[in-house]
């Protein structure tokens, strides 16, 4: 990970959110939280020697906010993956490829990446993702069109879906 982080946090109207950044891209976003200080332990712990710097997120707090309030919303942003494996960085660039507004299945990403057989851990991998909305997990569902494991939670896994149709 490249040094110089950078962070902010910010209110949507769904909740808290925070965002970490190195010079090399995004590091790290956390989903909705009820407060503040939730948004913020929920950042990676490097974070705390982050400097704080709203103003670098300008455009993508904008866009954040504007997804949540139900518009369609683009995140071509540079993102900063090096503490992943490879795996779960293509497994992370195969999910980024889902349109707005549509869905994938796991089976379907173990099928893009030619390991069909690799469905769970695809699913481990998404369970990692550290930069959600950014890298849409929540439009991948179960082989039978199920909500099926989020890291925020079926609700606000359906709250998306709901939110992208």
């Amino acid at each position: 990970m490249a040094e110089a982080l950078k962070y902010t946090t910010f209110d949507t109207s769904f909740g808290w959110m925070g965002v970490l950044a190195s010079s090399a891209g995004l590091v790290q976003m956390t989903l909705p939280q009820a407060s503040l200080q939730e948004a913020r332990d929920r950042l990676s712990p490097v974070a705390g020697s982050a400097t704080y710097a709203p103003e670098a997120f300008q455009d993508l707090t904008d866009r954040v906010r504007s997804y949540f309030k139900g518009r369609r919303a683009f995140f071509p942003d540079r993102l900063d993956l090096s503490g992943a494996t490879e795996f779960q960085r293509r497994v992370w660039e195969v999910t980024r490829l889902i349109p707005y507004g549509e869905t994938r299945s796991y089976r379907w990403i173990a099928a893009e990446l030619g390991k069909a057989e690799a469905v769970r851990a695809v699913g481990q991998a998404l369970g990692r993702n550290p930069l959600p909305i950014i890298i849409p997990c929540h439009r991948v569902l179960g082989s039978d069109g199920g909500l099926c494991g989020f890291a925020g939670g079926l609700q606000m896994k359906h709250y998306l879906l709901r939110l992208e149709r």
